[in-house]
């Protein structure tokens, strides 16, 4: 992210597109009642309402003002949830404060560099035990090579707004200090008027065992 730049450009998104990012959550693991959950980039919502339905604590970060007020818009009056404007590079909680971190989407809108830092700071704030989850799009997605590239594999669309298109190998690098789980490429179709385009996104989750 590119500091103020990044965020105006998440905030003109949110602004007019509000919650298009609508429909059920499919992926959310197993939590247990009463732990303590991350969400990195909560965005409108979507994700974060799942979470408290699953009655553990969940925090979710930002640094989109306009995305962090469509998901408090969600949030009941005294539901375990709360909602921060914070950078993921630079989380702002103690080591070991959460179960789990959840990062579905958000860390492939980061440069390498970043990615590399966000990685670091998901693994200082897990407890020992704790997992964290990632999806990111993957090469093989449909979208890959679209818009200027930026960086290899990263390309900027007219809002502004770039990603970063995986391998699975890159992923499992990119956590390193983590140990591996599961690590796979998920795979779908969506037509676009009347014609089937590939979509494709890597799912993995890693543990803190010290």
């Amino acid at each position: 992210m590119r500091g103020n730049h990044d965020a105006d450009c998440w905030d003109n998104d949110y602004s007019r597109r509000g919650r298009v990012w609508g429909g059920a959550v499919y992926d959310l693991p197993q939590i247990g009642a009463g732990e303590r959950v991350l969400e990195l980039g909560c965005g409108n919502g979507k994700t974060f309402s799942a979470l408290l339905e699953k009655k553990c604590e969940v925090v979710g970060i930002d640094f989109s003002s306009t995305a962090a007020i469509l998901c408090r818009s969600l949030v009941q009056k005294n539901a375990p949830g709360e909602i921060a404007l914070a950078d993921i590079r630079h989380l702002p909680f103690a080591d070991a404060s959460f179960d789990m971190v959840i990062a579905f989407h958000v860390i492939g809108h980061l440069p390498a560099s970043a990615r590399v830092r966000c990685a670091e700071e998901s693994a200082r704030v897990l407890r020992a035990g704790g997992t964290l989850y990632f999806s990111g799009f993957s090469r093989e997605d449909f979208r890959a090579g679209i818009g200027c590239k930026t960086e290899p594999d990263t390309f900027e669309r007219k809002n502004g707004i770039a990603t970063h298109y995986f391998s699975e190998n890159e992923v499992q690098a990119l956590f390193s200090p983590l140990t591996a789980g599961e690590c796979y490429t998920r795979r779908w179709t969506m037509t676009v008027r009347g014609k089937p385009l590939p979509r494709a996104e890597i799912a993995a989750a890693f543990k803190k065992i010290s």
